[in-house]
C-alpha cells in the first residue's frame, strides 16, 4: 500500500526525508488537540484528543520508533494522555522548544536528519527549521506551512498525527494494521 492511496501524493523529497526518521517529536496544542482549551468554572482545563492519533503513536512506538512531545504549556492531562500512549519523552512548560529539542537529541544520540517534528504555530518554528523532516498540520499558521517539508491533509486534533505516523510507517516498510492497540 502506498501513502498516496490513503492520503495525498508525497513528494520525492518528503519520501526521502521520512525514510531516515527514527524519532518523532510532536507539539500538543493545535497538533494532538484542535488548539482549543476548555476552562471550567472551577479552573479545570480540558482538552480533546483523537483516538486515531493515539493508535498511530502506539503503532509507531511498537514499530521501533521513538516518540516525544515538546509543549509550551504544562498540563496533567497531557502527562496522563502521553503516559497512556507509552510516550517516554515528555517535555512540558518549554518556552524555548529548541533548548528541549537539543537536550532530547543529545540524550538519544540522533542527528537532525533522523528527527521529524510536527507543529502548528510560531513556537514550533525554531525546531522545525532544525529537523530533517518538518511537518505542519493542515490548519497551521501560514509561516509554519512555509518551512514544512510536508503539510497534512487533516487538521490538528482530527487525525493529523495519525496521518504522519502512517506516512512514517509506510515509508519505512511497516504495516498499518499489525501494530498498536486501541487508544
Amino acid at each position: 500500500m502506498q501513502f498516496a492511496d490513503l492520503y495525498q501524493p508525497l513528494s520525492l523529497d518528503a519520501q526521502n526525508r521520512a525514510k531516515k526518521i527514527k524519532l518523532l517529536i510532536c507539539d500538543i496544542d493545535g497538533v494532538f488537540s484542535d488548539g482549543r482549551i476548555y476552562l471550567g468554572n472551577q479552573g479545570e482545563e480540558l482538552k480533546a484528543f483523537n483516538t486515531k492519533d493515539g493508535f498511530g503513536i502506539k503503532a509507531l512506538i511498537s514499530c521501533g520508533f521513538d516518540v516525544a512531545v515538546i509543549t509550551g504549556r504544562h498540563s496533567q492531562i497531557v502527562q496522563q494522555r502521553m503516559t497512556s500512549l507509552t510516550v517516554q519523552h515528555i517535555y512540558q512548560g518549554q518556552e524555548n522548544k529548541l533548548q528541549a529539542y537539543q537536550e532530547l537529541k543529545d540524550k538519544l544520540s540522533f542527528t537532525d536528519e533522523q528527527i521529524a517534528y510536527i507543529g502548528d504555530d510560531g513556537p514550533d518554528l525554531p525546531v522545525m527549521e532544525q529537523v530533517g523532516f518538518a511537518v505542519a498540520v493542515n490548519d497551521a499558521h501560514p509561516l509554519i506551512k512555509r518551512v514544512a517539508h510536508y503539510t497534512t491533509m487533516l487538521p490538528g486534533g482530527f487525525g493529523a498525527v495519525r496521518e504522519l505516523t502512517d506516512l512514517l510507517m509506510l515509508e519505512n516498510g511497516k504495516s498499518l494494521t499489525s501494530e498498536g492497540t486501541s487508544s
